[in-house]
């Protein structure tokens, strides 16, 4: 299996991922394994065109204009 050394690591940055290691009850090698596993799976392609799609077929349940005041208000009492 490869291995990875880490060099000129900060401090703050090592304490971190050792409190974290120490809340999720793992190993500090296992927190960082699973820390880079989280990063590196969050990395997806977006579709542009589906993604305007969707905005368009939302937007069109509409009847009227919808402001941005409305949709502020909206998302403050959890409609959003």
């Amino acid at each position: 299996m490869p291995t990875i050394t880490l060099k000129n690591l900060p401090r703050n940055l090592h304490r971190t991922l050792k409190d974290r290691a120490k809340a999720h009850h793992r190993s500090l090698n296992k927190e960082v394994l699973a820390t880079l596993q989280a990063a590196t799976s969050l990395v997806k392609a977006v579709d542009a065109a589906a993604l305007e799609r969707e905005a368009r077929e939302a937007r069109s349940q509409f009847k009227r204009i919808i402001t941005a005041k409305e949709i502020s208000s909206w998302t403050k009492q959890g409609r959003l």
